[in-house]
């Protein structure tokens, strides 16, 4: 918008202090910041406002980084699938953490001692003590892996906080069909002890 359209418009007012009607089409100072495929989310004012509220559009979203902007149904599918598989690879690492914490602890020392049972009978009751020290290869692997874990959960979170539809959907997706292909071990493996207790 060059200087004389603006005092053009400024000559318009009639002693308000209202703006006047601001016409998207014409004005390319927003740059990247478009409407979001008609949402409006990032606009008015020339501010990178976040929207607020959920859409469908393809038009400039921004996917973590400034560089990463998603402008065609291409990106969008692309980029679908990467959140996807983003979600599915948290769910799997949260799994197979936990795994690797039960085979770390391989070094489990039963204790049994007699407990006295009902008739005077006498019962073997077994104490199970795991050990694990602070300064060991699984514990800095595990700390390695908590970190890629929170750090992969807050881009999940920032993710969805982009309101894009596509995306949140990519996000729910993800989780929900990596748990459903990663839990299932988890849940045998809880059974199997809470059977042998």
């Amino acid at each position: 918008m060059n200087h004389n359209h603006h005092m053009h418009d400024m000559n318009h007012m009639n002693g308000t202090s209202t703006m006047p009607p601001h016409h998207p089409s014409t004005t390319p100072c927003h740059g990247g910041h478009g409407d979001h495929g008609g949402h409006g989310g990032h606009g008015g004012g020339g501010g990178s406002m976040m929207p607020m509220t959920f859409y469908f559009g393809y038009k400039n979203v921004e996917l973590l980084f400034s560089g990463l902007v998603i402008n065609t149904p291409g990106e969008m599918a692309g980029a679908f699938v990467a959140v996807f598989l983003l979600a599915m690879f948290y769910e799997g690492l949260k799994i197979a953490r936990e795994s690797l914490l039960r085979k770390s602890q391989v070094s489990i020392r039963y204790n049994s001692m007699p407990v006295p049972g009902p008739n005077g009978t006498i019962l073997m009751e077994t104490h199970k003590t795991v050990g694990q020290q602070m300064l060991s290869f699984p514990h800095l692997l595990q700390t390695v892996l908590h970190v890629i874990q929170v750090v992969i959960s807050y881009f999940l979170m920032l993710i969805f906080m982009t309101y894009n539809g596509y995306l949140c959907i990519a996000v729910a997706a993800g989780a929900g069909t990596g748990y459903f292909l990663f839990s299932w071990k988890k849940a045998v493996v809880v059974d199997i002890t809470e059977h042998c207790h």
